[in-house]
């Protein structure tokens, strides 16, 4: 039997749990990048376009082509999209649909752990931008507990109801993204770790959008009433929320860039 994947199939249920934590890290990634206007972007593993927006917001880009295997997620983004700059596609990170030294910047955000094979999905990265051009990503430190949802993937785990991991979870780390992109060829790299927090009006928000998340979902689906119940007490107590107050919760990330070979 295969291993069960992580599937994203619902962009507002998406938009609810990780639409706001994307937007969250990449206004900060933006800041570290400080890229010039009028660049021609890829934005690949674009999803439900949170941060194919945040580009079209605030970097005056000549062209977004956002590129997802979800159809449900592409919908979602062509929906929410109005600049009209941006334009979107079904298509695989490990074989992008682009010629090379198509683009001036090439993205994945939250996404390279989602990769079954990352130093094919960064290699393409690199074909598909001029040289000189800009390779970049951020990503959740999953393995460091730095994923926002860490507080009920921990409690799951404490109970014996490990989620589901994403096919790459290693490729997070600080010391892994940098082989990755030296692995490519790229040059100029750096890195920078990103923390943002998040207030939810109450521990019920949290637990709602919590839930949306692809990797809690199908195991949470298969949990009888009375186990559900018991693991959202633990998590409510772990986090010491109050009845009606707001819980505000930290994430972790960390961004690397580099450039192609000139």
């Amino acid at each position: 039997m295969a291993d069960p994947q992580i599937r994203f199939d619902d962009g507002a249920g998406y938009e609810r749990m990780m639409g706001k934590w994307s937007r969250l890290a990449g206004e900060v990634f933006l800041d570290w990048l400080k890229p010039p206007s009028g660049l021609r972007w890829v934005d690949v593993g674009c999803g439900n376009g949170a941060f194919t927006e945040l580009l079209a917001e605030r970097c005056a880009p000549a062209e977004i082509q956002g590129v997802d295997p979800s159809e449900a997620q592409l919908a979602f983004a062509r929906s929410r999209h109005s600049a009209d700059i941006a334009r979107f596609r079904q298509g695989n990170a490990m074989a992008l649909p682009f010629d090379d030294r198509s683009f001036d910047a090439a993205v994945m955000a939250l996404v390279i752990f989602f990769v079954p094979e990352p130093p094919a999905g960064v290699a393409e990265m690199a074909r598909v931008v001029r040289p000189g051009g800009l390779i970049a990503s951020y990503a959740w430190d999953i393995e460091n507990g730095g994923f926002p949802n860490e507080p009920l993937l921990a409690e799951m785990r404490a109970m014996g109801l490990p989620p589901i991991r994403p096919p790459s979870a290693a490729a997070s780390r600080m010391e892994n993204l940098r082989t990755l992109w030296s692995g490519a060829g790229l040059e100029r790299i750096e890195t920078r770790e990103i923390t943002v927090q998040r207030t939810f009006a109450d521990f019920d928000d949290f637990w709602g959008a919590a839930l949306l998340g692809a990797s809690i979902k199908a195991t949470v689906a298969t949990m009888p009433p009375d186990q559900l119940e018991h693991l959202k007490e633990s998590v409510r107590t772990q986090l010491g929320a109050d009845q009606g107050k707001p819980v505000t919760l930290g994430a972790r990330a960390n961004a690397i860039l580099g450039r192609a070979p000139a």
